[in-house]
């Protein structure tokens, strides 16, 4: 009471108040980040290990696994450990307990890094370190093309131009580009020269090594003069390099010219990029957590123009796969919905009430709610996302509820005759206890949204809070500002019709438009509460009869529980497509781009060239372990990569073509497997980096047994309807080639281990990693790298890699390869992976026609059979989106019941009574049951945030049964038996319980539609919102006061009176 008289008094101040406010409020807006979602703060760290060279094999055996163990005893908070090992890559995952000092983490992985270095392979270099997040996805990417320079010109623009001009743009992450060949300065060895002077290519690495030398020359103090001494330690002219001396041969020098070619060239492409068919480099731009994707986006498109202008002529910068669009769509269409149902909530009222001054009122309280709710989560460190606005349009329709209840209970004492000031101040003071405890019961329910663990918190926290706050944001305007606003607005109304009855104003009303129409509203209404005392009437007379439909009428609806789909979440279309294809284990990067252009001319087919905007083909490892630490690829070698497509506008859904695609391109392709990963921001964060929504994970301490129980699940997975795309991630079959030494042999012919391993190496790979060396060019002082390699055009079969020469020690003569060992074959591993150390194999699966948990039972079922059949020690888990979405399942329907329950003692506080509460929550199963039928007839999954709006109509429910509840207890108080006053209080009640599930039905309405882009995420909440407050009101004005008849004791109202 004491508000609205402070108000009164001091109405200044409240408007002050508001209006500052307000101004924070849209001030905190401006500077809010805006994103597809909140930000997800799952601690994770990348440590990114490089060795040129050394195989998949290798990289886990002699540098994973050795920092892996160290790390148990040198880093805190671990949950788990995840590894994946290339070739020359290696890559661990440290997931970190959740609440986890990151920062501190970072340093201690670092730091162990350091201590286990020396037990390494020589010339390791310390890892690389990073933050990894799940909504740190790419969000725009920028093909470079060009009709006159070459590959390597662009991949070199790319890194050393572009990179460094972007990375500027606040918030934008950039790693190396993708495609095109990286600029080296090669000397290209000839084999057959080194052999005819007794060299091997170790020499000339050696040599390089010796005579380009990075180091300062100092200065001296000559006389008076101080001159700097600079020397030709490195040459500026690539051409000099090859006058080089290597050794001295029978007397004579032999330059590197003499068995090599130096020459500007590019380092052994292993990775290419093509857009619409034309080859060139990708730039992937990644946001890191905390800044807008708008505002990262419009800052990297401000860049462009300038970025261009240092570009040579004729190169093309382009910028494809822009997530902003979609983000601003689905922003936009939450915000429309938004709009819409505050308008259509505002009619709704102005029909009920037929005064648009009462009308203008409520409806101010709903953006100033909204505004106040902005500025506290912009406080709690929130983005404005589809999650908040979406918990904002769920507010909408129920904001006007304390202002509708406060304003007619102010109403109905003037009608009394009390003066304005004494109507106001006692209105609001009457409803101030039972309008604060529906609130409160509404933010009671969303309390176990934020003990919610993992993924599902980060998501769903934030809709909460602004539903709640703008809730309380609007209990605290009914108590200020809308007594000032009632007095201010209704003066002159009510003077103009002092003296005359309430219904004095009828009949001028009647001259216009909407009065008329208010008017044949009124009857209309009158009219439906007359028929709704009689139903009433009837039902608590036979309540138990009544009792039997109702409970009927739940088991039914109960039944349709098993029936409904259920998803972690809607799958929304943002007409785009990323498609994986493998070609055969060991094909080479040239045989697998012919193969992705036969595949991309099958996708022009059976899409349509009309609905194919921009196709990009990405094959094969990025050049950077960077790249492959911040992907989500499923890419392992040369012989895969994926196809990224992105549909026009106005295309048709892209479920159909994904499914026509799955269908059409096995049978044309049958050597090649195809499987579809998330392509848009939406799916990509929602799997946090996985490949895929299903991930069958075997882990065991034998590989060979965990990968032929992979592919036996495999096999089995493609065999349960709705699941596809099923694959074992890695590939342990790849073709290799083994090189025996002899090693009596060798030490008899003057030669060793090291000396050929290092004459190997050079030859097929480079000397790179073994002799590192740079040469800076002048022109832009970039520093590239100076490698000793043998052509791959002149190692092309194994009697080139058996002739290379190795150098013999003692004066003995060099020998070649082949004297000294012998050559073999054996698969060796792609890609290896592992689980806190074991080795794991990771069976992939998507589903398709199928909702994902009962796409998941199934594969339990399947899962229980091997494990019961299997003699193997391997361990069989089911990961993945399945798990986050089990977890968040359970949590969200253990958090039902908790709210229940907590609703349910707020109620006994406030009634004194055990009874009264269980009456009140008499309703809320029928909410379950509407949810489910809502869902069931318009074939919408249940998922998460259908939860959060059932968790939205429990509280409401709850808010609405308190005023049958509270209105019938006065009854009983004056005297009425408690049938009687069950029904009295229900026709009362009829009204403001009609029109806050009016209110939020019609504002849930455009958001139910789910149309726009995005609009599939939020459908599922309106949808639920819709069907249980349908449910839940018929059940609140029948059901409740027939429990109230059944359950109310008279004793007990007895003893409250006597208390009294």
């Amino acid at each position: 009471m004491w508000f609205a008289a402070f108000a009164l008094k001091r109405p200044y101040t409240i408007v002050a108040s508001l209006i500052l406010i307000c101004l924070m409020g849209v001030g905190a807006a401006l500077r809010m980040p805006i994103d597809i979602f909140p930000e997800i703060d799952i601690p994770v760290v990348s440590v990114v290990w490089t060795y040129s060279g050394m195989s998949a094999r290798d990289i886990r055996d002699r540098i994973l696994t050795l920092h892996e163990r160290q790390l148990a005893s040198l880093v805190d908070d671990i949950s788990r450990i995840e590894a994946t090992s290339y070739a020359g890559v290696g890559v661990e995952k440290v997931y970190l307990h959740e609440g986890a000092n990151v920062t501190r983490a970072i340093s201690q992985l670092a730091s162990s890094a350091l201590v286990v270095l020396k037990y390494m392979p020589p010339n390791i270099t310390p890892p690389l370190v990073l933050r990894y997040g799940a909504t740190d996805v790419p969000i725009i990417q920028l093909s470079l093309s060009s009709s006159s320079l070459p590959d390597s010109k662009l991949n070199d623009l790319g890194q050393n131009i572009i990179r460094p001009d972007l990375a500027v743009v606040h918030g934008a992450e950039v790693p190396y580009p993708y495609g095109g060949k990286p600029r080296v300065i090669m000397v290209d060895l000839d084999q057959h020269a080194l052999a005819s002077r007794g060299l091997s290519p170790a020499d000339v690495a050696t040599a390089i090594q010796q005579q380009n030398v990075i180091l300062p020359s100092g200065d001296v103090k000559i006389g008076p003069k101080d001159y700097a001494l600079a020397m030709n330690n490195s040459p500026d002219a690539i051409a000099a390099i090859n006058q080089f001396p290597v050794k001295q041969v029978t007397g004579q020098t032999v330059f590197v010219r003499d068995v090599a070619h130096v020459h500007d060239g590019f380092q052994v492409q292993t990775n290419s990029v093509t857009v619409d068919g034309r080859p060139g480099a990708l730039m992937t731009v990644r946001k890191t957590g905390g800044v807008s994707t708008l505002a990262v986006i419009d800052g990297v498109k401000q860049a462009l123009p300038d970025v261009a202008r240092l570009m040579p002529r004729g190169v093309n910068i382009k910028a494809i796969f822009d997530q902003s669009v979609f983000v601003k769509a689905s922003l936009n269409s939450v915000l429309m919905g938004g709009l819409i149902a505050a308008g259509l909530t505002g009619l709704m009222i102005l029909l009920f009430l037929g005064n648009w001054r009462l009308t203008l009122i409520i409806l101010a309280t709903i953006p100033i709610a909204i505004i106040t709710a902005i500025l506290v989560i912009f406080i709690d460190g929130q983005t404005l996302n589809t999650m908040t606005l979406g918990g904002f349009a769920l507010a909408v329709g129920i904001l006007v509820d304390n202002s509708t209840v406060v304003i007619e209970n102010i109403e109905r004492h003037v009608k009394d005759g009390d003066s304005l000031q004494h109507a106001i101040v006692h209105g609001s003071g009457e409803v101030a206890l039972p309008t604060a405890l529906s609130t409160l019961c509404i933010c009671i329910v969303f309390v176990p949204v934020f003990l919610l663990q993992g993924t599902a918190k980060y998501l769903f926290s934030p809709l909460s809070l602004s539903v709640c706050v703008s809730l309380i944001a609007s209990l605290a305007l009914s108590f200020t500002l809308v007594p000032v606003l009632f007095a201010f607005l209704m003066r002159s109304s009510l003077e103009g019709h002092a003296g005359h009855s309430p219904q004095a104003a009828s009949p001028r009303s009647r001259f216009n438009v909407f009065g008329a129409i208010h008017h044949g509203f009124e009857e209309g209404f009158n009219r439906l509460r007359e028929g709704y005392r009689n139903i009433v009437a009837l039902c608590v007379q036979r309540a138990g009869v009544t009792s039997v439909f109702f409970l009927l009428l739940m088991a039914c609806s109960l039944v349709l529980f098993p029936q409904l789909g259920r998803d972690f979440f809607p799958q929304v279309d943002a007409g785009q497509m990323r498609l994986h294809v493998r070609a055969p284990a060991g094909s080479r990067l040239e045989e697998t781009q012919r193969y992705f252009a036969e595949v991309e001319n099958a996708i022009y087919e059976i899409v349509g060239r009309d609905q194919v905007s921009v196709i990009l083909d990405n094959i094969g490892l990025p050049y950077s372990g960077i790249n492959i630490a911040l992907s989500d690829s499923a890419t392992v070698g040369p012989m895969d990569g994926e196809i990224l497509i992105s549909l026009k506008q106005k295309h048709n859904p892209t479920a159909a073509h994904v499914a026509a695609l799955r269908h059409d391109l096995p049978r044309r392709f049958p050597g090649l497997q195809f499987f579809f990963q998330p392509a848009d921001i939406v799916n990509q964060v929602l799997n946090f980096g996985q490949p895929a929504p299903i991930d069958v994970r075997i882990s065991g301490p034998k590989s060979g047994e965990a990968y032929a129980l992979a592919q036996k699940i495999t096999r089995s997975l493609d065999a349960i309807p709705g699941v596809v795309d099923a694959h074992v991630f890695q590939v342990p079959d790849a073709p290799g080639l083994t090189i025996d030494v002899d090693r009596t042999l060798a030490e008899q012919v003057g030669v060793n281990d090291d000396e050929i391993a290092k004459n190997v190496l050079v030859s097929a790979n480079s000397s790179a990693q073994t002799s590192p060396n740079f040469w800076i060019d002048p022109k832009n002082s970039v520093s590239y790298p100076l490698v000793v390699q043998m052509p791959t055009y002149r190692v092309n079969s194994t009697q080139d890699l058996a002739g290379v020469p190795i150098s013999a020690g003692g004066g003995k003569s060099n020998q070649m390869l082949m004297n000294v060992a012998q050559f073999g074959r054996k698969n060796v591993p792609l890609v290896a992976s592992q689980l806190n150390i074991r080795p794991v194999f990771d069976v992939n699966a998507d589903v398709q026609g199928r909702d994902l948990a009962s796409a998941a039972d199934a594969i339990d079922k399947v899962l229980d059979e091997e494990r019961s059949a299997s003699a193997s020690p391997a361990t069989i888990t089911l990961s993945g989106q399945v798990e986050t979405m089990r977890e968040s399942f359970d949590g969200l329907f253990s958090g039902m019941a908790m709210a229940v329950v907590l609703v349910y003692l707020v109620l006994v506080i406030n009634f004194q009574s055990w009874v009264d509460p269980l009456i009140v929550l008499a309703a809320v199963p029928f909410t379950l049951g509407g949810v489910m039928w809502m869902l069931f007839l318009t074939q919408t999954h249940l998922s998460i945030p259908a939860l959060m709006g059932s968790l939205m109509c429990i509280g409401l429910t709850a808010a609405n049964s308190i005023l049958v509840v509270t209105f019938a207890n006065q009854r009983m108080e004056a005297g009425d038996d408690k049938a009687t006053a069950a029904i009295v209080a229900g026709y009362t009640r009829l009204r403001p319980v009609l029109m806050t599930a009016a209110a939020m039905i019609l504002g849930m309405i455009p958001m139910a539609l789910g149309v726009g882009e995005g609009g599939e995420q939020n459908a599922p909440l309106a949808r639920a919102v819709i069907g249980g407050l349908l449910f839940a009101t018929a059940a609140t004005m029948i059901f409740v006061p027939v429990v109230y008849r059944i359950l109310r004791r008279d004793t007990e109202l007895c003893f409250r009176q006597e208390l009294k």
